[in-house]
């Protein structure tokens, strides 16, 4: 919350399965093409949310096993958590208003009694949301039931039906809307109510997003029959909201374009970064650019690369030094050269980079610090290498004439230090 000392930009409050992560995208292209759009432009001046059904445990879980990026603040547990940046610090405030007229212990006791409700996994059994499964077609009489149990027990609880099959019971006073609405009037409250605001779903626990006045909503392609439902009877005429023709994280890209919030060109649909001219160039592109360059490279994706290698070349202080991992050090000209040794070596395999976290810090009228996590998945094999890159543009007035790199220092992550194996990393 207090990373950024004035309005957000643009901030993107987005569900996760099926939404932002598309679980029939073996290679995740549309994930990772969002994250480096969002790197490249947005993270420095703007909020990533991510709203979720998951559990705490089952949202570790899923970043372990796809390219996600670390959100400014996570909504948890259909709206029923909220937690602050990367060490996932929790909103006490927002503990206090769900306590409202809630109680668990009866809230299970009651729904025990209903043989066509199945208990979900204990992860799933948070302080304010307790999760079953049921079937389509005998979950609107059994919720109808439940509330009647739920008022003459004096409480003020809410059922939320989604995913042809989960069945969720809240605090009245829960729910990703609710989370969201809270959210925004703590941001006014500060003085730093976005400048604009982005929700994205598929399913019918997204429902609540978009009917928080004033922001943007899009219904990925795969949207499930629930809230395309929900639009036509609640929302049909709002221009605000759309049904997007692509797929999850592609479906968010397409929205940002729509409705004008900012760039919508991913680097990663960037064929050729020598011909690309942009209007607004900052440190967090530059970086995104590289990396790119650095995947495309050892997938043999890179033709007649000698201008390629010349350019990065060019872009490097001649007294610029790497720091590798392993302590080592060497020019940032010699690291350029050395790439040639290693062109094509990931071909034909699966090999992904993606950075998080591109955090900048003008340090000087033309100098910045950008500190970062470079991932790279190699097979079945992820590593992580926190990365602080020092660069300035070359000229102070004008950024877009592009930026000299003086100085790039990459440890492990503490999760990667125990890792036998490393191979070389040139950058």
């Amino acid at each position: 919350m207090d990373r950024l000392k004035t309005p957000a930009r643009l901030m993107i409050v987005s569900d996760l399965d099926h939404t932002m992560v598309d679980h029939h995208d073996s290679e995740n292209l549309s994930l990772l093409r969002f994250n480096a759009l969002w790197e490249s432009n947005y993270r420095h001046d703007s909020l990533l949310v991510f709203s979720t059904g998951r559990s705490p445990v089952l949202y570790k879980k899923l970043r372990e096993e796809k390219p996600m990026l670390t959100p400014d603040i996570t909504i948890m547990s259909v709206g029923t958590e909220i937690t602050y940046g990367n060490f996932m610090v929790p909103d006490d405030g927002w503990v206090e208003i769900l306590n409202q007229k809630w109680d668990r212990s009866i809230v299970i006791e009651e729904s025990k009694k209903f043989p066509e409700l199945t208990l979900q996994a204990e992860t799933e059994l948070r302080p304010h949301k307790v999760s079953f499964y049921v079937e389509k077609d005998k979950a609107q009489a059994v919720s109808k039931a439940l509330m009647e149990r739920f008022e003459k027990h004096g409480l003020d609880v809410k059922i939320i039906y989604s995913g042809g099959m989960d069945l969720d019971i809240l605090p009245q006073g829960a729910g990703k809307g609710q989370a969201l609405a809270y959210l925004l009037k703590k941001f006014k409250t500060e003085g730093k109510l976005p400048n604009n605001t982005l929700v994205c779903g598929d399913s019918g626990n997204d429902a609540e997003l978009f009917s928080i006045p004033e922001v943007y909503g899009v219904m990925v392609s795969n949207a499930q029959e629930e809230l395309l439902k929900w639009h036509a009877e609640n929302a049909k005429n709002n221009p605000k909201i759309i049904h997007a023709t692509e797929r999850c994280a592609a479906g968010i890209i397409q929205a940002i374009g729509h409705f004008g919030l900012g760039p919508n060109t991913s680097p990663r649909d960037v064929m050729d970064f020598l011909d690309c001219k942009l209007e607004n160039v900052n440190p967090g592109h530059e970086i995104v650019k590289f990396y790119l360059f650095y995947e495309r490279w050892r997938r043999a994706e890179v033709e007649n690369f000698e201008p390629y290698l010349a350019s990065l070349k060019a872009a490097c202080d001649p007294s610029g030094v790497h720091v590798e991992p392993t302590g080592s050090e060497h020019s940032l000209c010699d690291g350029i050269d050395g790439m040639r040794s290693i062109y094509g070596d990931k071909q034909g395999k699966q090999f992904r980079v993606w950075i998080d976290r591109v955090l900048p810090t003008q340090i000087s009228s033309n100098t910045w610090l950008v500190t970062l996590n470079k991932w790279e998945l190699s097979g079945e094999e992820c590593k992580c290498c926190k990365t602080t890159v020092i660069i300035s543009s070359k000229d102070a007035a004008v950024a877009s004439d592009g930026f000299t790199w003086l100085h790039v220092h990459q440890t492990w992550s503490e999760e990667e230090t125990n890792l036998k194996d490393h191979s070389t990393i040139i950058f």
